[in-house]
Order: C-alpha cells, then sequence, then structure tokens
C-alpha cells in the first residue's frame, strides 16, 4: 500500500564558485577542487557545464531531519574544501555580478559537444538550480502523476525564486533563471501524456533520430527520472537559504505522497490547461510570492500565500505522517518575508539609496548570499 511506502528522496543543488578576495565568479576553477571535495564528501560532488559552478547531490534521504543533517553538511563540507582553495560557494539561480561571455567551459567531452551543438544558448547557461527527486511506490505511474502535479509547478518556482540579477542588472523580473532556461529545447512545462509509456515512446523517438541522446536530454521543469525510479521536480531556482530548499522539498514529496494515495484527485483537463499553466508560470518567475495564480474557471485570481495555504490543508495528511511539520515552518517565512530575491532586492535598494554605485551595491548583495548559503543557524537538523 502507498501509506507503507517511505516516499524516500534526494536533493541537487547546484552553486557558483566565487573568486578569491573579490565578488565576482571563478572562471576557472582549480583542477584539484573536485578531487579535493570527492575525497571528503564522496559521489555526492560534481561537476557543471561551466568552471564556475559546482553540483552536490544527496544519497537517498528517509525523512526530513535525515535531508537537513545532509544538506546542511555537503553545504559546510563544500564550503571547507573551496575556502582551501580561495574559493567561496554562493547558492542562488543567477549570481548578480556574473557576466556570461566570461565563463569557461569545464574541460568534459560532454560539455564540449553541448557547446558544439547548442552555441549561445550553452553558453549563456549561467544559472543554478534546485532539483528534488522523489521516489514512488512500485506499480505507481510516475508519469500520471506528473500530469497532476504539474498545476502546481508555479508555486514551487515561486517559493524558489533566487535570481533577479542578470549581467549586473536588475531584470525585474524574481526568477530570470527561468527566462534563460527558457532558451534550451524541452524545458519548461511538459506536455500531458497518457502514461510513462507514451513518455517513453517520445524519447525513443528523438533519441532515434539523433535529437537527442537520451531521455536524460528530456529537461522539464519536472519528469521521470531517466536514472533512478523518481519524478524530480527540476522547476525551482537553488535556494540561497538551505532551510528553504528543504521547505521546498519536503512539500514536495508531501504532496506527492497525496497524489497517489488520492488518484481521484485529477482535475478534467483541456486545450487550456497547459497554457494556463505556464501563464501562472509566468506569473511566479515575474512576480514570486506576490503572484496571482488563476485556474481555468475564470474566477478571481488566487494570491499565492492563499494557494500555499490551500496546498498545506490538502496534504495535511501527508505532512504528519511523513513528520514534516517542522521541515515546512520556513514556508511561512518565505510568504512573510519573501525569498531570497526579495532579500537581495532590498539589499540592493538600501545601498543605492545610501548612494552607492550600481556594482558596489551589487558586492553587499554578493556578500549576504555568501553568508546566507552556509548560515544554518533557522535550519532543524
Amino acid at each position: 500500500m502507498s501509506d507503507q511506502h517511505d516516499y524516500t528522496y534526494g536533493i541537487e543543488e547546484e552553486y557558483f564558485l566565487v573568486r578569491p578576495g573579490a565578488h565576482g565568479l571563478a572562471t576557472r576553477a582549480p583542477s584539484k577542487l573536485l578531487k579535493d571535495a570527492r575525497r571528503e564528501l564522496g559521489d555526492s560532488v560534481a561537476n557543471e557545464l561551466l568552471q564556475s559552478q559546482i553540483e552536490i547531490s544527496s544519497p537517498i534521504l528517509r525523512d526530513a531531519a535525515d535531508a537537513a543533517r545532509t544538506l546542511t553538511g555537503l553545504r559546510q563540507g563544500l564550503s571547507q574544501v573551496a575556502a582551501r582553495h580561495e574559493l567561496g560557494l554562493v547558492a542562488a539561480g543567477t549570481h548578480p555580478l556574473g557576466v556570461w561571455r566570461e565563463q569557461e567551459r569545464t574541460p568534459r567531452s560532454r560539455y564540449r559537444r553541448m557547446m558544439e551543438d547548442f552555441q549561445i544558448v550553452a553558453r549563456r547557461s549561467l544559472v543554478c538550480g534546485l532539483h528534488v527527486h522523489v521516489q514512488l511506490p512500485p506499480g505507481v505511474d510516475r508519469v500520471q502523476v506528473m500530469n497532476r502535479a504539474m498545476p502546481w509547478l508555479p508555486l514551487f518556482l515561486a517559493l524558489s525564486t533566487s535570481s533577479p540579477f542578470w549581467n549586473r542588472s536588475r531584470t525585474g523580473l524574481l526568477s530570470y533563471r527561468q527566462a534563460v532556461y527558457d532558451e534550451w529545447p524541452r524545458t519548461g512545462v511538459p506536455d500531458f501524456y497518457a502514461d510513462e509509456t507514451e513518455y517513453d515512446a517520445l524519447a525513443a523517438l528523438l533519441t532515434r533520430v539523433r535529437a537527442i541522446p537520451d531521455a536524460r536530454a528530456l529537461w522539464w521543469g519536472i519528469r521521470p527520472s531517466p536514472r533512478y525510479p523518481t519524478l524530480e521536480l527540476r522547476i525551482a531556482d537553488c535556494c540561497t537559504r538551505a532551510r528553504d530548499a528543504l521547505a521546498i522539498a519536503a512539500l514536495y514529496r508531501c504532496l506527492l505522497r497525496y497524489l497517489v494515495r488520492h488518484p481521484e484527485h485529477d482535475p478534467p483537463r483541456s486545450a487550456l490547461t497547459r497554457r494556463v499553466i505556464d501563464e501562472n508560470r509566468w506569473r511566479a518567475k515575474r512576480f514570486g510570492t506576490q503572484a496571482l495564480l488563476f485556474d481555468e474557471s475564470g474566477d478571481e485570481p488566487e494570491p499565492l500565500p492563499q494557494a500555499l495555504a490551500r496546498l498545506r490543508a490538502m496534504c495535511a495528511q501527508d505532512i504528519r505522517d511523513l513528520d514534516s511539520e517542522t521541515a515546512l515552518a520556513p514556508l511561512d517565512a518565505i510568504v512573510a518575508e519573501g525569498s531570497s530575491a526579495h532579500v537581495q532586492l532590498a539589499i540592493y535598494r538600501q545601498q543605492r539609496d545610501a548612494g552607492l554605485h550600481r556594482v558596489r551595491a551589487l558586492d553587499a548583495v554578493v556578500d549576504w548570499l555568501r553568508a546566507a548559503t552556509i548560515d544554518f543557524e533557522d535550519t532543524a537538523a
């Protein structure tokens, strides 16, 4: 029975590497950094497309307390290794001072092929995300659950927003990472597929005509993982505060458990449904937690805090059964105080109002990002 299933999960985060004694990106990572990190943290650390980025992947997580210990440990451990190489970590969807033209590719054949295939789209991909994997019970069709989870994607994006700056400028968006990622093919909100068989048929077709090497190149904001028996959330920005990432991961886990337990929770879909979800995604990346979300009924749009409260009420039993009440508490702070993007913008405005030049004001934003990335005081472990 699904009620007895553990719903184990995993968290992946991508970070920026910051240069020593400065606020900008380390466009060239030391060759020994990854080796040293893996010596201490194992295979949980990997490089990324650009040398100014690095990624962590948690082992299988059993519960919220396990997740808190693991994520804070990985962030702290990687930060300490990076410090020995005179580098710092920044957890955010974009780096406020990052300039994509200055970045250098990680010297791996896979990344070389990606640069050749995607050209400027790959070179501009100076963004970092949060991915959450949740294992569903055996026999449950992941794509059918994905279809029912998709209307909630904009909410998860809004809670995670951490990328209001790009190329040393304000963008006017709370998640500019989403705008950058939209340049890639096979991203954003997926179509509705009947089941995993139909989804796999698309992957097989694209592979057969050599459009993609395999199903890993389907980069939707949510997808059945091609490597693990999980349903993977990919829409979220990398959260600056570990507590926010843990809360979003816990909420996603509770939602999936609810959907598995309640297969009847399957609102009718029409030709409008995907477009409505995508319109809400735009509102989330533009306004973050101040977004007004709507559905096909055309009723009055719902403020995001109200939508979040409705989701938490819907999943109340699952939150209790998965012992996630404490893990979800930071969601209240995100709603009340804003996401990382709101904090970054507030710091920037404060510095500009004090007379600082635009770049110097962004230095202060980076200072906060570096400190908050490894500040675990409010993280329940």
